[in-house]
């Protein structure tokens, strides 16, 4: 199987290669922006003309766009979450390769939820800012497409290779600064937040599913359970062997932005930032959980990793920088 990967130097995307390249019946073509991609070619700015004459040489059986921005402004999210999906879409509708597609996209295309509750993949999107509402794009674009497509509804992505500026990120890297210089009590913000936490590596068994699979429409993919932060930091400190007190700072309802760094998936300019109705920088409120029913029927795939095993390996990356 000819699989081309848009997108494999990016978070998702490298897990998703070490998956596939791990599967002798794939042959694996990356294409991406950066310089350890095998073709080089930026979806903001290339013409949907120049890939489909790449996608009619390379003949792949599926494509999957791990490829996008977390972080910028309207604009600049715009052009890499959506206009980047509009270039992808039109190529493949031209060309002769007759490709599935498979789009990574992203619970903040939800926005908030009733605390308790289980997003299903029928629930109204109601993203709460840029980066939410450009994901959402996206998906408009690959559901109206008349492709074969599917696309994952990624909820919180945790583990090896976390970035420093997610929920995760943030804790970890407190936490390193704590016990670097010895301090007996670590004081920390925004932990009241309760998110769905799914492991990387998950996620990429679900991208590799959803590849073989004739699943289309949209997928959510999670663990079914929302961990409030600051659980996930009393977690984290058992697996760092820190010994301090964790003090939960007071999150007003308009957080400053000191406060606001402490949570959140993308950050946002300043001039760019979100509705002021959600405190939360991912603009997804106080709680998401995702109903993965679907995932399990359509793909067969159930998360394996717990977040203790995550947080393990966010711990061993950060703790190297010690």
């Amino acid at each position: 199987m000819r699989v081309l990967l848009i997108g494999a130097g990016g978070y998702i995307g490298r897990f998703v290669a070490d998956r596939l390249i791990a599967d002798p019946a794939v042959q694996l073509t990356a294409l991406g922006r950066g310089d350890d991609a095998d073709v080089r070619f930026d979806l903001a700015t290339g013409s949907p003309g120049a890939l489909t004459r790449f996608l009619d040489a390379v003949h792949p059986g599926v494509v999957i766009n791990c490829a996008g921005a977390t972080r910028g402004g309207a604009r600049e999210l715009t052009r890499h979450n959506t206009v980047a999906v509009a270039t992808i879409c039109e190529a493949l509708r031209r060309s002769s390769c007759g490709a599935r597609l498979v789009q990574i996209g992203c619970g903040a295309e939800y926005g908030p939820s009733q605390p308790g509750s289980s997003t299903a993949e029928d629930a109204v999107p109601r993203p709460g800012g840029p980066y939410g509402v450009s994901k959402l794009a996206a998906t408009e674009l690959v559901l109206g497409s008349g492709l074969d497509a599917v696309v994952l509804r990624v909820f919180s992505p945790a583990g090896p290779g976390t970035p420093a500026g997610s929920p995760l990120g943030r804790l970890a890297e407190a936490m390193r600064r704590a016990m670097q210089s010895g301090d007996a009590e670590l004081k920390l913000g925004g932990l009241g937040a309760q998110r769905d936490f799914v492991d990387v590596r998950d996620v990429a068994r679900a991208v590799h599913a959803a590849s073989l699979s004739a699943a289309q429409g949209v997928v959510n993919i999670g663990s079914g359970r929302a961990v409030r932060l600051r659980d996930a930091a009393a977690v984290l400190a058992r697996v760092a062997g820190y010994g301090g007190a964790l003090h939960e700072l007071d999150a007003p309802q308009a957080p400053p932005v000191a406060l606001r760094a402490t949570l959140g998936h993308p950050r946002t300019d300043p001039d760019h930032a979100g509705p002021s109705a959600y405190p939360y920088p991912d603009g997804c409120g106080s709680w998401q959980q995702a109903d993965v029913r679907t995932a399990r029927d359509r793909l067969g795939w159930r998360p394996r990793i717990n977040l203790e095993e995550s947080l393990a390996d966010i711990w061993m990356e950060a703790a190297c920088r010690i």
